[in-house]
Parts: C-alpha cells; structure tokens; sequence
C-alpha cells in the first residue's frame, strides 16, 4: 500500500476519530442493542397485567372511575387498548406535581398497580442512549461523538481501499493469517461491510440530536419546506418522560397544567374506545380526551382523539370525532405526511428497531455487535502496534488536496458540531505553535 503523504494524514484522522468515539460507539451500541427490544421489555414488565380473565368485564368508564379514584386529583391524559384480549387497560393519568402515573385496570374493573414512565426500563435506556443521563449536554456530546463517527466511517473506507485491488484481505478475512495481520484483515473487512449500515443508522439518528434538529427543524418550519407539527423530538426532549407527554420542555422537566376535565356534556369514554376497537389500529392505540396533551404536537383540542403511537411509524394514524355527536371529523395517516416527514419516521422506525418486525430487531443487534467488535479489534491493533509508553499515533502527512479540504469544509457544514470542533482544534493547535515559537 502506498505510503503518500495524504494516506498518512487521513489515518492520523481516522486514529484520533477513533480514540474518541470508541468509548461512545460501545456505550451507544450496547445501549441501542437493549432498546431495540422495548416492546419485548414492555410486555415483560407488565406482566403481571395480561392474560387475565374476561369474565364479569366492565366499561371502560368503569375502569377509568377506578384510575381516578386512586388519583383523585389527576387528571386523565389517555386510555391505552389492551394489546390482547383479557390484558388490562392503561389509563394515564397526569399528577399535580407534573409526573406521570400509568394505571393498570383489569376487564373487570380493578386497579391491579401502576407504573412510574420515567422509570420504565426502556425509557431509562432511552434517555441514557441519547443523553447520557447528562440533559443537554450529554446530548451534545453525543452529537459530537456521531460527528466524528462518521468521519471515523469516511476516513476507514479511504484507508481499506485496496492498493492495488485484490478480493482477499478487502473484501473476505484472509484466515489463514495469524495474530496482527489477521486482526487487522478483520478490521478492514468487518468496517467496510458495516459502514454503510451505520452511515445509514447515523443519519437516521441526526433528526433528534440537539443541534442538527434544530438546525433543520427552524428549515424545516421558518424556510416552508413541510407544513405540519414535527412528530419527533429533539435534543434531551426525546428521552425526556417525567413530565407530561406532549410539553416541550427540553430537559428541564417543568410542569404542565392539568388538562381540564371531560365536559360533562360529552359522550362517554366507552362510545370512542369502541370506535378505536372498530380502526384496528397498531398497538399502542390510545383514545384521548378533548384538551389532551400529547406526545408529539399541542394538545387535543375540543375533540376526542383515537390515535396509534406505534414505533413502526408508517402504521400511526389518527382519527378524530366530535365530543358530543361522536361523528368523525377528521382522519389522518402517514400517506398524509409531506415525503421529508415520511423518509425521517421510515428512518426513525429502523433505527429503533421496529420497521420490519423481529427481523429488523436482530439486524439491529448484528449491526451493534459488529460495531463492539470493530472497536475491539481496533484498540488491540493501535495496543500491539504502539511503542511501550508512546501513544502510538499515525506519523503526521502533508497537505491535504484541495478537493479533500473542500469536501471536509461541506461536512462541517452539514455536521455543525464537528465543524465547530475542527474550527477548536485547528486553534489550538495554532496557538500551542506560536507558545512554543515564543519560548524557543
């Protein structure tokens, strides 16, 4: 392989990318490995609320009086389907103090137990995987890290480009190779397989994070580009449950007025989970009362609202209906959303696992499983090559191409927190030059 100049400056590049990223790269994907397993994490802790007998079965009115009488001062933000029949009913309920309760309410009628949101498994790992459990901050340098992880990506698919072409070593192990050489054809080989799955799970990721989302969620409202409320949040807003869903609170978690109760002039509860029972919609299908808050967009308005909040977005629907005549005005689907939203939920879904089912799930797993490996293999090849008590970097090149230095000026650009970064880096370096002029 040709030792030039620009070869040596981008796998300084990709050496110092990876020292960086690879403590978030294994942080993230055992992270994202748990959470892509969420609905089977659900079901397990709420166990103890399926399968139940329907014998003697209540209204659901019945049932919601039983939320509210544990939670007398609460208000009630929506009424979940069981999943299956003889599973109980979740009623969520919105607490003065601004928290959450999920109240589980067996067919016939009786308060089996409730569940904190913000302390569910998976929202845990949620907030931890877009966090760090650190609020906006933790969210930025996660930010950072995919920055600089697809910059990682860009600079191994330079390096594993073969000098001159040759299948073994680039594109299969060469296994007969022993020790380093066969760790380091692993490397090459694994990365350039799964680089561009996780280029796509990156990008796929870019919509939440603080400053890209932001970035494009103000283009994507102040510039017209799709009308409509923005069905994801961003930022630590996206793993942030401890305060009522639907309150665009960053990561401050401040509390919301209590919706107002259901008019008394309204048809009852039971009528709309009829009418949500009748739509077959994906699991979570959710009925909410007029004023509801909700989890994506302002609350629900003078309507009832039958909605399902699936994480396979292509499957979310809504219908709405008039309180007091029960008739439908309004339906809405994702074939309704603007191609821009579609392409960012499709991406979304199979980021989180649920696009395809279990087949998607495991495809996530390989791909994080992969990536732990990668890393693996590449801090035991930096550790057998670096000399003992030296940090073992990459010799420094010479000049970038003008084209190389370009491309790298538009990834700046369309990757602010690395372009910040690089800008940071750049001067300090300059000013540790000119100290070191000085004492000279």
């Amino acid at each position: 392989m040709a030792d030039t100049a620009t070869y040596r400056t981008i796998w300084r590049w990709h050496f110092y990318a990876g020292l960086f990223v690879l403590p978030f790269v294994m942080l993230l994907s055992v992270s994202g490995a748990i959470y892509l397993f969420k609905p089977q994490i659900d079901r397990w802790e709420e166990r103890d609320y399926r399968g139940l007998s329907l014998e003697g079965a209540v209204s659901a009115d019945r049932q919601l009086h039983a939320a509210k009488a544990g939670f007398p001062d609460a208000s009630f933000n929506h009424y979940r389907l069981p999943e299956e029949p003889g599973d109980a009913a979740m009623v969520q309920m919105g607490l003065p103090d601004g928290s959450l309760a999920e109240v589980f309410v067996s067919p016939q009628g009786q308060v089996l137990g409730t569940l904190d949101p913000a302390e569910r498994i998976s929202n845990v790992v949620s907030r931890f995987h877009g966090s760090l459990m650190m609020g906006d901050w933790g969210d930025r340098l996660v930010e950072l890290a995919a920055s600089w992880t697809i910059v990682m990506i860009l600079t191994g698919l330079y390096l594993w480009w073969p000098r001159p072409m040759r299948a073994a070593g680039t594109l299969w192990p060469r296994l007969s190779l022993k020790g380093r050489p066969l760790m380091k054809d692993l490397h090459r080989v694994i990365g350039f397989w799964l680089a561009g799955f996780v280029l796509l799970m990156l990008a796929s990721g870019l919509p939440w994070a603080g400053t890209w989302g932001s970035a494009f969620k103000w283009a994507r409202g102040e510039l017209g580009l799709v009308e409509g409320p923005q069905e994801w949040k961003i930022g630590a807003q996206k793993a942030a449950v401890a305060v009522p869903v639907g309150h665009d609170h960053g990561g401050g978690g401040h509390a919301m007025t209590p919706a107002p109760p259901v008019p008394s002039q309204s048809l009852p509860l039971a009528i709309f989970v009829a009418r949500a029972e009748g739509e077959a919609m994906a699991f979570p299908a959710l009925v909410l009362p007029p004023h509801a808050p909700q989890r994506f967009g302002p609350p629900t308005g003078n309507v009832w609202t039958v909605k399902s909040e699936a994480q396979n977005r292509p499957l979310v629907r809504a219908v709405t209906y008039d309180p007091q005549t029960g008739a439908e005005l309004s339906r809405s689907g994702f074939a309704d959303k603007h191609p821009i939203d579609r392409a960012i939920n499709v991406g979304i879904a199979w980021h989180e696992g649920a696009l395809f089912g279990l087949a998607n799930q495991i495809m996530g797993l390989a791909i994080a499983l992969a990536l732990i490996a990668l890393s693996v293999l590449g801090v035991m090849l930096w550790l057998k090559r670096r000399p003992s008590g030296e940090l073992g970097a990459p010799p420094k090149g010479g000049a970038l191409p003008k084209k190389l230095i370009a491309a790298i000026v538009v990834l700046g650009v369309l990757l602010p927190l690395f372009g910040i970064s690089l800008v940071a880096i750049y001067l300090v370096e300059r000013l540790a030059t000119l100290a070191l002029r000085r004492k000279t």
